[in-house]
């Protein structure tokens, strides 16, 4: 028997596409049909029907060829360097972090982040909060924040594994087996964290559900590369970055160094292992195509970043929705974010030649554009991100 949808879901449907409108349309101002298509069954799930959040589990497909290479070519010793770097750097979440350190979200002695990189630091409401309540505030925005990493990193995880199926060549995915390890060990460590010490979990944000679905049912092999090793992982190396220099949480700052380490890695890899692939092996329309990818990807995950998640739960009473996006894109923690994560993304788009002058206009357009002669993974050490 067909079962109709009832009102309330409807609504909540309707309510969510209003919601969205705005983003989607700056999400697909570039025009290609061909990658807007490909989008629009990841951002109804996400956006729309809110999966993320409704479902206790998603199943996607991932249709793809799995890539066995039976002469066993060790051909790239950039990619065997990696490796060798990898295999030695490996560490156990259980024994190599101090998880009987306390972490107590409201000591007025260890800071888990200023209070001046909440959004909400900036409302007059603020003033009027009690310093306790103050911390409150700033514990619920980062369990949020560990909550988004967490489940980027299932995503990176389930991904890693898919690539190193997929890409056809051995050494990427002798490299590839030690990423699925480090993801493995970095969804152990931040659920432990948030779980244990924060005690507080936050659901998948909807922008980066469309990430996680996009990259997962996508069955071109070198775009869950893309999406994953230079988007996902290149946001996240900004992201923990940002994160580590703020806290003065120790075993926050010690769980985020490690992660840091590996991190550096991976974008480095998928650098390396697209590069030569993307100026090379593919047509010009599928090079455009998946440089349109990665601008949606980049508008997206920039959304992430919107905080609508802490909006509902503490603000929505106070300011339209609309208000608190122009009030977080103007915060000083989005113009950190912003200037960390994606200075991570952007010069390694143009090392790997998904930067041209046809899509400049659009980074440029959302302020991306200035970063684009900062140096790409293969000039950075993990050292020299830890220190910036």
């Amino acid at each position: 028997m067909l079962r109709l949808p009832t009102r309330e879901y409807v609504i909540a449907e309707l309510d969510a596409l209003i919601q969205q409108g705005a983003m989607l349309y700056q999400a697909t101002a570039n025009g290609n049909v061909r990658v807007l298509a490909g989008l629009l069954g990841p951002a109804y799930r996400g956006l729309i029907q809110k999966r993320g959040k409704r479902e206790d589990s998603t199943a996607l497909p991932v249709g793809y060829p799995a890539n066995f290479d039976w002469r066993y070519e060790r051909n790239q010793p950039e990619i065997r360097r990696l490796t060798e770097a990898a295999k030695t750097a490996q560490w156990n979440a259980t024994t190599d972090l101090d998880w009987q350190r306390p972490v107590d979200p409201c000591d007025p002695s260890v800071e888990l982040l200023p209070e001046k990189f909440h959004p909400a630091y900036w409302l007059p409401l603020w003033s009027k909060l009690t310093e306790r309540e103050r911390r409150q505030q700033v514990h619920a925005l980062t369990s949020w924040l560990l909550s988004q990493f967490l489940h980027g990193e299932q995503g990176a995880l389930y991904a890693a594994a898919l690539t190193t199926t997929a890409v056809p060549w051995l050494d990427a995915k002798l490299y590839g087996g030690t990423q699925v390890m480090d993801e493995s060990r970095h969804v152990e460590a931040f659920h432990t964290y948030l779980t244990t010490k924060l005690e507080k979990l936050y659901d998948i944000n909807d922008n980066l559900y469309v990430v996680i679905d996009a990259l997962m049912t996508d069955s071109r092999w070198d775009v869950k590369f893309l999406g994953m090793q230079i988007m996902i992982e290149g946001l996240a190396l900004g992201a923990f970055t940002t994160l580590r220099q703020l806290s003065g949480e120790p075993l926050l700052r010690d769980l985020l160094k490690m992660i840091i380490t590996d991190e550096a890695r991976h974008v480095h890899f998928g650098v390396l292992a697209l590069g030569e692939f993307y100026l090379k092996e593919v047509s010009e329309r599928e090079r455009r195509d998946r440089e349109d990818w990665a601008f949606e990807m980049a508008v997206l995950l920039r959304n992430r970043f919107l905080l609508h998640e802490i909006y509902d739960e503490h603000f929505a009473h106070h300011i339209r929705r609309t208000q608190w996006n122009r009030l977080v894109l103007h915060s000083d923690m989005m113009a950190m974010f912003r200037r960390t994560m994606f200075r991570r993304i952007i010069p390694n788009l143009k090392r790997i030649g998904l930067l041209s002058d046809r899509i400049r206009p659009h980074y440029a357009q959302l302020g991306l554009l200035a970063f684009e002669h900062e140096r790409a993974a293969p000039e950075l050490t993990a050292q020299d991100l830890l220190s910036e």
